[in-house]
């Protein structure tokens, strides 16, 4: 079985999965320190947002309509909002993150999160896959091929010459169905889900799949991912969030400090598939594990950052089994922070290269390269033709588990 998280990890999200929007009110479920990553509740008392403001009230959940597709489809926004006024706003089209607002170090409230403010620009402008579920296959499929239990499997090539998050019409472009809605005194929820058929863009078996987000007293945004199979399949899933923590629209990360929690990375050819190799990230633009800022090497004539035109490449975290620190970024500027957690064994780091100005997000600003940033944990690219990758395929009677958490903190309040 593959993505197996911690038992603990698991009875808190079956515990949160049993709550109903009808009885949450009367249920009060309380995490132990056991069922979150480590450190994470030290010094927290549950009232304030770390910069010593209380912050009374209840979480809260509500959607509206947010646009209507082609063919009549309805789309919804969810809101959710925990106690300490942190917000982050659900689209059950593609199950996009749309935006995640957060106090920086004086309390100062904005979206840092890119996207968009209607559901047109989110249908016309799909490439960057702002926020969204991407899948079945997250990253990229070389020449949209691969062979399982010797028989070859066609993938649209809709990343010439290579298949990229999915195909044509990826999890990304799908109404996810709200199957839970839930709220406690400390944490609140939504739980979608979307049956992918069989041979769904050229993969085989029906995958049933689930993605529940948690947004906890603090303020944490906690994703957890669920599938079964009929047939034996490859599944790889993750958030295409991109983040920008002086706010959306702002302008350019480079000036973020980044730290990734990886001693190696996969290099990639010219088309952006791993050519393979576990390298060393010693010695090169790639070293993240002490804090730098993210533009410090980015210009550098190191031939992998010439081919992604920036940073686009998967690093090899050092974690373990459990729910790992994988990266931790900061902007200097706001204060604000978002260490990320996973129970994946890779993560793409990628610096917002292909961000052309063609399109505005939802301040009105045109975006613009590394304008945002996304840290998007996952299986290795490219797995299902990489024999010594860790394996993605799923067999029926396996569950594919997966579980990541964005953690934000508003840094130390100025005088």
């Amino acid at each position: 079985m593959i993505n197996r998280i911690s038992n603990a990890s698991r009875t808190w999200t079956r515990a949160r999965r049993g709550l109903t929007a009808a009885g949450a009110a009367a249920v009060v479920v309380v995490a132990s320190a056991a069922s979150s990553p480590a450190g994470l509740l030290a010094g927290d008392d549950g009232r304030d947002g770390g910069d010593g403001r209380d912050r009374p009230g209840r979480p809260s959940i509500t959607h509206e309509p947010f646009g209507t597709l082609d063919d009549g489809t309805q789309v919804d926004v969810y809101t959710l909002r925990n106690w300490r006024g942190m917000e982050v706003d659900i689209l059950t089209y593609g199950g996009i993150v749309q935006s995640i607002t957060v106090p920086d170090r004086k309390g100062e409230m904005a979206n840092v999160a890119l996207g968009f403010d209607n559901l047109g620009d989110y249908v016309e402008h799909s490439g960057p896959y702002f926020g969204a579920i991407v899948g079945r296959y997250a990253n990229r499929i070389a020449e949209g091929e691969f062979t399982l239990d010797g028989e070859q499997y066609e993938l649209a090539t809709n990343n010439p010459p290579n298949h990229l998050h999915g195909g044509d019409v990826g999890f990304d472009k799908k109404v996810w169905e709200v199957t839970d809605e839930f709220a406690d005194r400390h944490d609140v929820g939504l739980e979608l889900s979307y049956t992918s058929p069989d041979g769904e863009e050229g993969y085989p078996g029906t995958l049933e799949t689930t993605v529940t987000y948690t947004l906890t007293k603090r303020n944490e945004l906690r994703i957890d991912y669920h599938a079964t199979t009929d047939e034996p399949t490859i599944v790889n899933l993750t958030n295409h969030s991109y983040f920008n923590l002086g706010g959306e629209g702002t302008g350019s990360i480079e000036d973020h400090v980044l730290q990734i929690e990886a001693d190696h990375y996969t290099p990639v050819d010219e088309t952006l598939i791993p050519t393979g190799e576990i390298a060393p990230v010693e010695g090169t633009p790639f070293d993240f594990r002490e804090p730098k800022e993210v533009g410090a090497d980015i210009r550098e004539p190191h031939e992998q950052l010439l081919i992604g035109q920036g940073y686009d490449h998967n690093f090899v975290l050092n974690g373990g089994d459990g729910l790992d620190r994988a990266a931790k970024l900061r902007d200097p500027e706001s204060g604000r922070t978002v260490s990320v957690y996973t129970t994946e064994p890779g993560m793409q780091f990628y610096s917002g290269n292909f961000l052309d100005g063609s399109f505005a997000g939802t301040s009105g600003q045109v975006y613009r390269q590394s304008d945002g940033l996304a840290l998007e944990t996952q299986h290795f690219p490219d797995s299902p033709n990489q024999p010594d990758f860790p394996s993605t395929v799923l067999r029926p009677g396996e569950e594919y588990e997966s579980t990541t958490v964005y953690r934000f903190t508003p840094g130390v309040p100025t005088r």
